[in-house]
């Protein structure tokens, strides 16, 4: 790979972009800052509505699918939504890299969705991964289920590429609402919970408030929790900038993780993927395997990953309470003590 790649190569390279953008371009977010969805509708299977890990459809042209609801009124001029389409301000590559060290299942899935936020939610990656069994987690992950357990430790390590990204711009404490918004608002009344639940079940219990949209490609290693513990301990002493490549790599290949799960993307575009396998492949003494470890100071690897990861998958999401749907102090105290007593169950009972 340190060589230069003949025309063969240069040729099979524009082929794998050309089918990565052909992939990307009918994706669309149907999704709007500021409108509501219910999260109890598919609490613990969110990622069936929502592009967050690879799937077996055939129809790549959703991103989010969720059933919403307009609730406030004048959404566009409260709005904020950036695009990016191709490199800007000398960047290489326009999103994040990052390994995340997680000690155990519970962790690595928390930190998988560290950016998906639902608030009053404790847990809120249960809210996409209640529903899921081993052999699910291990699919969705790139790993093999036997190393699923309670025995093992794991690193996470993403590069996620930000093509759209959208928030609110007002807090919507004076936002007024739809009229038949207000009239069930007006028929809620406090010490009746079921008043609460027939507003949920007709307008939902969250509203959007931020997303991104992009893609990412992401791989997982296994350790035993001896060699996690003393890669934790130099990563975290030394700092990755300090370590040099090829110490780095030793760390994530055969020789110390007990499993290198396999390289994939957010939304499952096989193209990608392929172009990982073939392009970000290394060796370390007898291993030979593909890392995203290789893309670690990469510019030119980076430069050409920037351009075939596409609006394919949800990144980033932010759900806020209806709450302000209530004026009423006292009926808004009473909206969230009736959510946060069915929230706690629906995360205890998952």
């Amino acid at each position: 790979m340190s060589q230069a790649m003949g025309l063969d190569g240069a040729k099979a390279l524009m082929v794998f972009i050309l089918y990565a953008l052909r992939f990307q371009q009918k994706a669309q977010a149907d999704i709007k800052v500021g409108n509501a969805i219910n999260v109890f509708n598919r609490y613990g299977y969110f990622s069936i509505s929502m592009r967050v890990v690879p799937r077996n459809d055939t129809d790549h042209s959703w991103i989010f699918r969720e059933p919403t609801v307009d609730v406030f009124t004048n959404l566009p001029e409260k709005q904020s939504l950036k695009r990016s389409i191709g490199s800007g301000g000398g960047q290489v590559f326009q999103g994040d890299f990052h390994m995340e060290f997680c000690d155990n299942v519970k962790q690595l899935l928390q930190a998988y969705f560290r950016d998906f936020s639902v608030e009053r939610l404790d847990k809120p990656w249960q809210a996409f991964t209640g529903s899921w069994s081993k052999f699910t987690l291990a699919r969705n992950l790139g790993l093999d289920v036997s190393y699923v357990t309670g025995d093992h430790c794991y690193v996470l390590v993403r590069v996620a590429r930000h093509r759209e990204t959208a928030d609110l711009e007002m807090d919507m404490e004076s936002t007024d609402l739809h009229e038949p918004v207000a009239k069930q608002v007006a028929s809620v009344n406090v010490g009746d919970s079921l008043s609460v639940i027939e507003f949920v079940r007709s307008f939902g219990s969250h509203y959007v408030t931020s997303y991104v949209t992009g893609n990412s490609l992401y791989q997982v290693y296994v350790y035993a929790p001896n060699a996690y513990k003393v890669i934790k301990e130099r990563l975290k002493t030394k700092g990755v900038s300090q370590i040099s490549n090829q110490e780095l790599i030793g760390y994530f290949s055969p020789w110390y993780a007990e499993h290198v799960g396999k390289i994939q993307s957010a939304s499952g575009n096989a193209t990608v993927e392929n172009w990982a396998h073939q392009r970000l492949r290394v060796k370390f003494f007898v291993f030979g395997f593909a890392s995203l470890l290789k893309l670690h100071g990469d510019t030119k690897l980076l430069s050409e990953l920037n351009g075939m990861l596409g609006n394919e998958a949800l990144l980033k999401l932010d759900l806020k309470t209806l709450a302000p749907a209530f004026k009423d102090i006292q009926k808004r105290a009473w909206f969230h003590e009736v959510m946060d007593n069915n929230l706690k169950l629906w995360e205890v009972n998952m």
